[in-house]
């Protein structure tokens, strides 16, 4: 038996080895081998869950991340990742309570901090979040990991110095990647020399996340300089690194879209049960970078309005009553689902999230795909729809480096494609739930900011009030890309944006084009 476990543990130190640096099946053989040695060694259980992480198999990972909690109950580690997991497959309730017990004790190493500092980033509770981040720091100072996150966590609160000097040791010089690329968001670049510096490094980067992180930095850095060809040159060879490791399903997407549009017509609008009655909820959609962080942080000035972040529960409310897939042969069993159980559930599961105002905004862009369904599920929610010139939106998406989300962006074509699917549907959507929400346009609202705010603050149907024109001043944290840029006044400088690379764009103007796309709000810009 004591053979079994020393050899139990020398296998799974060699699977997180493998782990490590990437060699999965090795990984997976030495926690099997080493469970088939010693079924109760609560580290192999562990190794496991973070195998079943990679593959984005949730459900092997909740019984791993389990087994090694009834071996364990103190492992702070394991409550953390089942907390993430449960809220992935929306259990809402269950992850309050892994992530209850995970903050039950202070962990016993910085690892572990980290990771719960990276969970309560998840549920939303950004200042929680920064505090575990810093001990982690001060835990170890030379982790660039640590520092990273922690600046993240400090860039969502508007706390830009102190995100800048704890990434400084981790620039230049060679320094970290991601750590480059997050301190060129902190501040507007007043030369061209980092810039060179940083493409450099890119063109010579052995990873492809290493040459996106340097290349997108240099790219925002050039733009800055308003040299707009190395500033493309840059993004270009970001977005190429970026898609050639992640993997995205155009065809599903199709699939998807087209079912969305297929089975939710003005007849099943008008034959849906009536929802759940609840005013509170106020959903911004559309696409990134079109202004939602900026409407977002409007409404949210309201003093009868709280923020409560980029919310995936529609969606999990949508799939836990008709279907726990995204896939478009789902969609049937969603048309069919009762809307009121999805309000409800919904409501339910974003109670965590709030701080006791009557309404709240949930500021998740991809809920434009399900706005029948919100309009049916929650009759007396609002949506705001943001819109924005087509070939600016759809360049500003290509020219940022995101985190998970958007695997079409990296592309100019799939990029443009998956916009045409896009506004096909939301015109669909107007046919079938006419003044289900209200258009804004990014243009106007940066042009004329009072006027717009009054309009949407008026069809919330709530009493204006003069601080709404003072979101800059606002101080929840922002978790989105946008966090620096809006918490600056509203301005104009991306409008027409795209024009600067109007030549190098043609794939993705010649897309837009053929579906007539091509606004003249922008192209006439250059006339």
């Amino acid at each position: 038996m004591v053979e079994n476990r020393s050899l139990a543990r020398t296998r799974t130190a060699k699977g997180f080895a493998a782990l490590r640096e990437g060699r999965l099946k090795e990984a997976e053989e030495a926690a099997r081998a080493a469970l088939g040695e010693d079924p109760t060694r609560p580290e192999a259980h562990f190794l496991v869950g973070l195998l079943a992480i990679e593959r984005k198999d949730w459900r092997t990972g909740i019984a791993a991340f389990g087994s090694v909690t009834k071996l364990n109950p103190a492992d702070r580690a394991a409550w953390a990742q089942l907390a993430l997991l449960f809220q992935r497959i929306g259990r809402f309730d269950r992850a309050d309570d892994a992530l209850a017990r995970a903050l039950e004790e202070a962990p016993s190493n910085p690892e572990t901090t980290d990771l719960i500092g990276a969970v309560l980033t998840q549920f939303g509770r950004h200042r929680e979040a920064a505090t575990w981040h810093r001990k982690a720091v001060e835990a170890d100072p030379h982790r660039a990991d640590f520092a990273i996150n922690f600046a993240s966590a400090c860039i969502f609160l508007g706390r830009d110095g102190e995100a800048a000097a704890v990434l400084d040791r981790f620039i230049e010089a060679e320094g970290v990647p991601q750590a480059e690329w997050l301190y060129s968001t902190l501040r507007r670049a007043g030369g061209r020399a980092r810039a060179d510096r940083l493409a450099a490094r890119a063109g010579a980067a052995q990873t492809a996340s290493g040459r996106a992180f340097l290349a997108y930095a240099a790219g925002k850095e050039y733009e800055d300089c308003e040299l707009w060809d190395d500033a493309y040159s840059a993004f270009e060879l970001g977005a190429r690194a970026k898609r050639s490791v992640i993997a995205f399903d155009e065809g599903a997407e199709i699939s998807l879209f087209d079912a969305m549009g297929a089975q939710f017509t003005a007849a099943w609008f008008e034959g849906a049960k009536r929802g759940f009655e609840d005013a509170a909820p106020i959903f911004i959609v559309g696409q990134p970078r079109t202004g939602t962080t900026l409407v977002e942080r409007i409404i949210a000035s309201h003093s009868s309005v709280e923020s409560a972040g980029e919310l995936q529960q529609f969606a999990l409310a949508i799939r836990r009553a008709g279907g726990f897939s995204r896939d478009a042969d789902s969609v049937g069993a969603w048309s069919r689902a009762d809307p009121r159980a999805i309000g409800e559930a919904y409501i339910r599961s974003v109670a965590p999230m709030r701080g006791g105002k009557p309404r709240f905004v949930d500021k998740m862009p991809r809920n434009f795909l399900y706005v029948p369904l919100i309009a049916a599920a929650l009759p007396r929610a609002k949506i705001i729809h943001l819109t924005r010139d087509p070939l600016d939106a759809c360049f500003a998406s290509f020219k940022q480096l995101f985190a998970e989300a958007y695997p079409h962006s990296y592309d100019q074509e799939e990029m443009a494609r998956h916009y045409c699917r896009y506004a096909r549907l939301m015109g669909h959507w107007r046919t079938v739930a006419p003044g289900a929400f209200l258009d804004v346009s990014y243009e106007k609202l940066v042009a004329d900011v009072e006027n717009e705010a009054r309009r949407m603050i008026d069809f919330l149907d709530m009493p204006w009030e003069d601080q709404c024109l003072r979101f800059h001043e606002l101080e929840t944290p922002v978790a989105t890309a946008s966090a620096v840029q809006v918490r600056e006044a509203a301005h104009g400088r991306s409008v027409g944006r795209a024009l600067k690379y109007r030549e190098k764009l043609a794939p993705m103007r010649r897309v837009l084009a053929s579906e007539g796309l091509l606004s003249p709000v922008v192209e006439g810009l250059e006339r």
